[in-house]
């Protein structure tokens, strides 16, 4: 996954965006100000930057031109706003902006803008030779560590939870109810590799209703979680 730069000045933006990309897997480092912006570009170099144009110091577009004249516009950049216009638009993109997204964002403009952001460059932290195969590459396994050709392979893991199960209906009510509701969220969470903004998606509840809903069944979630499956 990526290491992703969000550059706002509103705590509720970077809380938010940082909570729904750190689900789908990737790294993000906050910034509130473009003092801040230029020392983590610095220091990380990101792989994509989401950029909020109205800021009260430096604003949006100003750091995007300063990145692109000197050279360290390397990285993918998606510009915010939630008092754009197509001008406004428009001149990002001359600037070197991949993408112009609205606020409020919508789940479904978010993602689709960062992993479209994210395909067009190559992933800078592939192996030198094997771009791509080593180190968990974009959309790509890592290939560190398996089996060599011959050898035999390893033992198919234990299925997750399936479509189709059983319940003991000779119960109460609301455990019987606990038990399938359980059952179902589990099922989507292995589903969806433990993606809470996914399974939210997928099973039309709001992420904070989800999240107090899993709690109240005894749902394990670590076990869900990309990375430490």
């Amino acid at each position: 996954m990526a290491i992703i730069l969000v550059v706002d000045d509103e705590l509720g933006i970077r809380a938010l965006l940082s909570e729904i990309l750190t689900d789908e897997g990737h790294t993000i480092e906050l910034a509130e100000n473009a003092a801040q912006a230029r020392a983590v570009r610095e220091r990380l170099k990101p792989d994509l930057v989401l950029l909020d144009i109205w800021m009260p110091d430096v604003d949006g577009i100003t750091l995007l031109k300063e990145w692109g004249a000197s050279g360290m516009l390397s990285m993918p950049v998606i510009m915010m706003s939630g008092h754009g216009t197509i001008d406004t638009a428009v001149e990002a993109t001359k600037f070197g902006a991949q993408a112009f997204l609205e606020k409020p964002i919508t789940l479904q403009k978010l993602l689709r803008a960062v992993e479209q952001g994210l395909v067009r460059v190559p992933p800078p932290r592939a192996a030198a030779g094997l771009p791509g195969l080593l180190g968990g590459g974009l959309g790509l396994p890592a290939l560190v560590g398996g089996p060599l050709l011959g050898a035999p392979l390893p033992p198919a893991p234990p299925p997750g939870p399936q479509p189709q199960q059983s319940f003991d209906l000779d119960r109460p009510l609301r455990e019987a109810r606990d038990a399938f509701e359980k059952s179902y969220f589990e099922f989507h969470l292995a589903k969806e590799g433990g993606s809470m903004t996914r399974v939210a998606e997928k099973t039309g509840l709001e992420r904070t209703h989800l999240y107090r809903k899993l709690k109240q069944l005894g749902v394990d979630l670590s076990r869900n979680k990309r990375g430490g499956l």
